[in-house]
């Protein structure tokens, strides 16, 4: 499966998802005019890729790998934070499956609305949650 890579915009923020290194990024800010529309590719992507967690650890016998997940994100708007719980529902959905999933939280020193919102999300989905401080 390829990586998922889609260039930021003044609107949108850039996506990372490199299957090789197995680290995915979204990083950058979020408040596309249609949140739905930007996000739903990558959730479809992040859908189909359970299929590359599936073919490695069942048929290559390979389960140690992990995923490492990482937000850095500087805004994003409500529409765009319904989105985001979207794929972390998503990675949930893996890690119940038995699958290793690392998130990363990035949040720089004064971004207190970034850093409580990465709180909000990890117990409203209910994972461990890395956070950094950039």
């Amino acid at each position: 499966m390829d990586s998922l890579i889609i260039n930021s915009t003044e609107d949108s923020p850039e996506i990372r998802f490199d299957t090789t290194t197995n680290i995915f990024i979204i990083s950058g800010e979020s408040r596309p005019e249609n949140a739905g529309k930007f996000y739903a590719p990558i959730i479809n992507w992040l859908n189909d890729f359970e299929g590359i967690l599936y073919w490695r650890r069942h048929e290559m016998k390979d389960s140690s790998g992990s995923i490492s997940f990482i937000f850095k994100l500087e805004y994003f708007n409500s529409t765009s934070a319904k989105c985001i719980l979207d794929v972390l529902l998503v990675l949930k959905k893996f890690v119940d499956q038995g699958y290793k999933i690392n998130v990363e939280w990035h949040h720089d020193k004064h971004g207190e609305d970034i850093l409580d919102s990465g709180k909000e999300f990890a117990i409203m989905v209910g994972m461990n949650f890395k956070f950094v401080e950039d």
